[in-house]
């Protein structure tokens, strides 16, 4: 057992915060121009609903689960109730990966956002990356980003929470003032083209929905340190993720009113430039740009927050080595599994920007894996242990776990190779074959460490 306890700091603002921040993000000013530019503005909108919908009947088994084993860990808890060790491990590493992709996405985006507030700031390149220039000024800032984040966390989660809750506020704020221009200044005939390459392009966007959206799961990481009643826990991870489809389908749709197909094309970084395009300055675009840090800073602190705890779980279950299972003896954080997560970040800037969509596909692939893993737990144990005590329990169960499973699934056939949409060969195929790797070294490591 670990000689210190997590601490229960968390409110009901700091858990609907830290699950919306996380999976708000910096992509809705980063990426909004690629959805546009792969699906169109219909297109985008249909993944957005289809992928959306799946992730609220995903939700919802995390939501009965969630409440009826509040334990760090969450995945790792429910798949090792309901099926034991080693395919536990499977669904856990999986998740593992796609949290740990969002804090090294986010410390090579970091760059890419005060490259935009700043385009002379770049100084003495390093090398180039598949076309894109890395400047050891821009790594600089990436790799500093990573360095305080890991810092913040390390002191505990409930300073984590509360920057976390100030900086969701001021970019939820800039968002509405966007949207507010959009719909007043904005035209519908900018939405044109609607699709792109038919339903295909929609199925290019669908692919980065799953990483998108992940962050909602943050919750039942930290459901140990949450001061909450285990039923409310359930209906604030519902929540949140109902809060965050509805806030990418309204971005997608202001950035397509703001901004022609011409505009949009010659775009550096479409959300910020369709704000300065509807409120007719420069201004605009750069609070939209700062904001845009804001989400990158919300989304960063939940990762590493979920991902250490998962770790610490997975550590603690004798499936990876025992240092990952310490808890600091001051600041109750399991710190060697947010030092590794800070560590990773600090290598990814040296990618330049490159990377990043790469890894949202990949951790993408990877979190619809454990989904449908969560929604198959849930199906076998409201079959294996019907009386288990469920503070939160889904309606029309069966449905609920079954369309869970099906949605899952039919999202992961289109990463598989055949598919119009299929993971990049061999870029994002390394990215998932190589942690896979990984997670069998260390699961066996691990196993000969406790034998």
């Amino acid at each position: 057992m670990s000689e210190a306890s997590f601490a229960k700091v968390l409110s009901r603002r700091e858990v609907i915060t830290l699950s919306f921040g996380a999976m708000i993000g910096w992509s809705w000013v980063l990426l909004t121009g690629e959805w546009l530019h792969r699906a169109g503005t219909l297109g985008a909108i249909l993944a957005f609903a289809v992928g959306g919908t799946a992730v609220i009947f995903i939700s919802l088994t995390y939501a009965e689960l969630a409440a009826a084993m509040p334990k760090a860990g969450g995945e790792h808890v429910y798949t090792m109730r309901a099926f034991g060790r080693t395919l536990s491990f499977v669904c856990t590493w999986a998740i593992v990966m796609a949290y740990v992709a969002i804090p090294v996405f986010e410390s090579a985006a970091l760059p890419t956002a005060m490259e935009y507030l700043f385009p002379d700031m770049k100084a003495i390149r390093l090398w180039s990356v598949l076309g894109a220039d890395v400047h050891l000024s821009l790594v600089a800032i990436g790799v500093a980003g990573a360095i305080v984040m890991t810092i913040i966390n390390f002191l505990g989660i409930k300073l984590a929470a509360i920057v976390q809750t100030i900086i969701t506020g001021l970019f939820f704020m800039v968002g509405v003032m966007f949207l507010a221009g959009a719909f007043t200044s904005g035209s519908v005939s900018n939405t044109e083209p609607l699709l792109v390459d038919g339903l295909t392009g929609s199925l290019g966007v669908l692919i980065m929905v799953p990483a998108l959206m992940v962050g909602f799961d943050i919750i039942p990481q930290s459901a140990e340190e949450i001061n909450l009643p285990t039923e409310l826990i359930g209906k604030l991870l519902v929540v949140s993720v109902i809060l965050a489809v509805i806030w990418y389908a309204l971005i997608t749709i202001g950035v397509s009113f703001a901004l022609n197909p011409t505009e949009l094309q010659n775009s550096r970084m479409a959300t910020p430039d369709a704000a300065a395009a509807v409120w007719g300055g420069n201004w605009a675009g750069n609070l939209m740009v700062v904001a845009g840090i804001g989400g990158i800073l919300p989304s960063w602190n939940a990762f590493i927050i979920g991902g250490s705890r998962v770790i610490y779980a997975l550590a603690q279950s004798g499936m990876l080595p025992t240092l990952f299972g310490k808890l600091h003896p001051r600041y109750n954080t399991p710190y060697w599994a947010i030092l590794l997560i800070g560590l990773l970040s600090c290598i990814s800037p040296f990618f330049g920007r490159t990377i990043l969509v790469w890894i949202i596909d990949a951790s993408s692939f990877a979190i619809i894996i454990a989904y449908a893993m969560v929604a198959w737990a849930f199906i076998k144990l409201r079959s294996s242990e019907p009386d288990m005590v469920r503070p939160f329990k889904v309606r029309q169960g069966k449905f609920v776990g079954y369309t869970a499973l099906i949605l899952s699934i039919a999202i992961g056939i289109v990463y598989l190779p055949g598919s119009p949409s299929a993971l990049l060969w061999p870029q994002e195929w390394i990215m998932v074959l190589g942690w896979a790797l990984l997670g069998l070294i260390l699961f066996l490591l691990a196993d000969r460490e406790h034998r």
